[in-house]
């Protein structure tokens, strides 16, 4: 029995009380926290930067999963991972270069992820799989928080489970986007083993219910 690893997205957090939901889930049965960081430009939709992600380094006990949806993600890496990522994703779509920024990033001792949006398909990771930690698949479109889940991701992530195996690959499966009661189970059993939620955990009348809940599921 595998148990998921759960990522709560403070994205979706309480930002001013940030400390408070911080320590919430250093408390929870969390694994990591998800910090997505966007730029206005590859996605259109600003969140926050490196001075908020080592304000939440200062007050986490859980590693920081830190999701870079920004182009030009290797003039941030080595900064982000002062700032405490001890996992980093880079967006297949924003790199031309994927190899090196992931040579990069995992130059630097840290787990080296690879996001992919809805409409990109997971057979651009063949040449990639082999070398990478992490694959982030986005199941809603990124830049927003609170979107509805996009229903094809069963299928991708059955896709590139079957990648992963066929390249002898450990990478880890990730979904970002929509992740409630409904389709967590479902996502499991089709091959997913990192779960970020966002909405569905901070707007919880206990967060950390919801987080047992969803630590709870296995496949």
């Amino acid at each position: 029995m595998i148990k998921p690893i759960i990522a709560p997205s403070i994205l979706a957090a309480d930002f001013a009380n940030l400390e408070k939901e911080v320590k919430m889930l250093n408390a929870s049965e969390a694994d990591w926290i998800h910090i997505d960081i966007m730029d206005g430009v590859f996605v259109p939709n600003l969140s926050f930067g490196l001075p908020v992600t080592e304000a939440i380094r200062k007050h986490a006990a859980k590693p920081l999963d830190v999701h870079l949806m920004i182009v030009q993600p290797e003039k941030y890496v080595e900064a982000f991972h002062r700032a405490g990522a001890e996992v980093i994703s880079v967006h297949v779509e924003a790199c031309p270069h994927l190899h090196r920024n992931i040579q990069q990033i995992k130059s630097l001792g840290i787990k080296a992820g690879v996001a992919v949006n809805p409409h990109t398909s997971v057979t651009e990771l063949e040449n990639i799989i082999g070398d990478i930690d992490l694959v982030c698949l986005m199941s809603v479109n990124p830049g927003f928080g609170g979107q509805k889940f996009i229903e094809n991701t069963y299928q991708k992530v059955r896709q590139l489970k079957e990648l992963i195996k066929l390249k002898g690959s450990k990478a880890l499966i990730e979904i970002d986007g929509g992740v409630n009661q409904n389709n967590a189970s479902p996502l499991l059993e089709a091959g997913a083993d990192v779960l970020v939620a966002g909405n569905f955990v901070f707007s919880a009348s206990d967060p950390a219910v919801v987080i047992k809940q969803l630590k709870a599921l296995a496949r």
